[in-house]
């Protein structure tokens, strides 16, 4: 199981939020870049990389993501405002070496089916469930499409890879909704990269059990409740 850790922008500063409310916000460095480097020197092979202000506007911190993808030699996955084919296209030629659509695998599907024909695995889908339902527009909205059957819905295009985030959980360090992730899993048969409430390494573990790919963690590293080195060893 890989270990993901996150580095969320706004601002061009890395944040994080709680339950994604852009109300609730912390900052913890002025450099996202100087934060790649860190989780890269402490062992991390692929870093989670989210544009909030991208998610709601539209692909906002662009110089911070080129900057991020120039500092690390690992892969670096980015996510947040990526809703046309043109954007793609700018995401992988700044370095990213997988894009993660949101709100158009709800809105326009099509897109997703063309960026899947033209880049392959480079293409990734990020579901972000309230509820139980994708929510979009930095999760300013919630749709009436189960998070499974849009999973479902992706795979049927040529997905191969979705990030789940149980939007209740995120940023709360209580604990993974490890139920949904489970099921995300074994109802879709893809590879779920899991998001949201990790806080101490009994949730890893539990997480391990499920099949996930990966587990995406934030908080709890910023936080100093879980030691990146420590637990990309043990789960790699």
């Amino acid at each position: 199981m890989r270990i993901y850790p996150a580095i969320d922008i706004r601002g061009g500063s890395c944040v994080r939020l709680l339950r994604g409310d852009y109300g609730s916000e912390t900052v913890y460095a002025a450099s996202p870049a100087e934060v790649a480097k860190k989780w890269e020197a402490d062992g991390a092979d692929f870093i989670h990389v989210v544009d909030l202000d991208g998610a709601r506007l539209g692909g906002e911190n662009l110089a911070a993501v080129r900057d991020i993808c120039s500092a690390v030699s690992v892969p670096v996955q980015q996510g947040g405002g990526i809703r046309t084919l043109a954007q793609v296209e700018a995401a992988l030629e700044r370095g990213v070496s997988r894009v993660i659509i949101g709100t158009a695998a709800v809105e326009e599907p099509s897109m997703v089916a063309e960026a899947v024909s033209r880049h392959g695995v480079k293409i990734a889908v990020g579901i972000d469930a309230r509820d139980g339902f994708a929510a979009t527009d930095g999760w300013t909205k919630t749709s009436r499409v189960p998070a499974v059957e849009l999973a479902l819905e992706m795979k049927a295009l040529g997905v191969k890879t979705v990030i789940f985030t149980d939007i209740a959980t995120d940023g709360t360090l209580n604990g993974p909704n490890v139920r949904a992730m489970a099921d995300m899993v074994e109802k879709t048969g893809l590879s779920v990269i899991a998001s949201g409430g990790v806080g101490r390494e009994d949730d890893l573990l539990a997480l391990s059990k499920t099949g996930v790919e990966g587990v995406i963690v934030g908080r709890a590293l910023y936080a100093g409740q879980l030691d990146l080195a420590e637990i990309v060893n043990k789960y790699r």
